[in-house]
């Protein structure tokens, strides 16, 4: 039995327990259907114990989901029994930032939206740096590499050989803070431009011109899932990012981001914006 379940296995457990509740199914209903006891369908929904796939199947089967996709990528997350590279650092780094690498490594698409900070998948070295010396409590030498080397290693999935699209809309603001200083400020924008220039990433600049913008303050990060109902929410703060599932927070998301993107200037022309930016520096 899994004392820690990781993030992916505790949704995997919160989506074997919606679907029991959709089909109006107790736990000891639904042990009573498998031949096991309430306390193990107890367990496999909190994410302590694992699913095969054809346990998965058949659960989908006695909870008369209609959904096979959805059925087939549950599957697929309880077959999936690979170390992630973010377990090196499971004695080093709190464990929702391991909890959010292993949701960017799984994601079918990524979408962020910034207003002061530089979205982690698009930062420098040594920009990151100068973030984690800002960390309050204040971080030891040793912490804030561990930070900076993590923080590196999650953009592997912009890397790969099939790389994650990912779509970025960052504020002016946000491109305009110069962390650790003009030089530190502009090899961060050069690298956006350099990043901007890869198929699989979009990035688009809001300008202060539009002036109120919904969820404005926030950092917002969206993962895809294989089917919606496995996206999710990250949002960034002080104390450590926080994941959101629920339907109606997707939707809620969703309808935000979409917002953001009918406001935000079109790819070329957040290219020049941000040309201009590195000009006046």
């Amino acid at each position: 039995m899994r004392a820690n379940p990781t993030g992916r296995q505790l949704r995997f457990g919160a989506e074997l327990r919606k679907l029991r509740e959709r089909a109006g199914l107790s736990a000891t209903e639904a042990g009573q259907l498998l031949g096991i006891k309430q306390t193990q369908v107890s367990n496999m929904e909190a994410g302590r114990v694992g699913v095969s796939a054809e346990r998965l199947r058949t659960l989908g089967c006695h909870y008369k989901c209609p959904d096979k996709d959805l059925i087939e990528a549950l599957a697929a997350m309880t077959s999936d029994r690979t170390r992630g590279w973010w377990e090196e650092y499971r004695d080093r780094l709190p464990a929702g930032l391991l909890n959010l690498a292993e949701l960017e490594h799984h994601a079918v698409h990524l979408r962020a939206a910034v207003t002061v900070h530089i979205p982690g998948l698009l930062q420098t070295i040594d920009h990151a740096r100068e973030l984690f010396r800002q960390v309050v409590p204040e971080l030891s030498p040793p912490d804030i590499e561990h930070r900076v080397s993590f923080r590196i290693k999650r953009q592997d999935v912009l890397f790969r050989e099939r790389p994650t699209p990912y779509a970025a809309i960052v504020h002016e603001a946000a491109l305009r803070m110069q962390f650790g200083g003009p030089t530190v400020a502009k090899t961060q924008l050069h690298h956006l431009l350099n990043m901007s220039e890869r198929d699989n990433i979009t990035l688009r600049v809001l300008p202060f011109g539009v002036g109120s913008f919904p969820g404005a303050g926030q950092s917002i990060f969206y993962s895809g899932g294989p089917v919606s109902q496995l996206d999710a929410v990250h949002l960034d703060q002080s104390h450590g990012p926080t994941f959101l599932d629920a339907e109606a927070q997707l939707d809620m998301y969703r309808v935000l981001l979409d917002r953001l993107d009918a406001l935000a200037l079109k790819p070329e022309q957040s290219r020049d914006f941000i040309y201009k930016l590195i000009h006046d520096l």
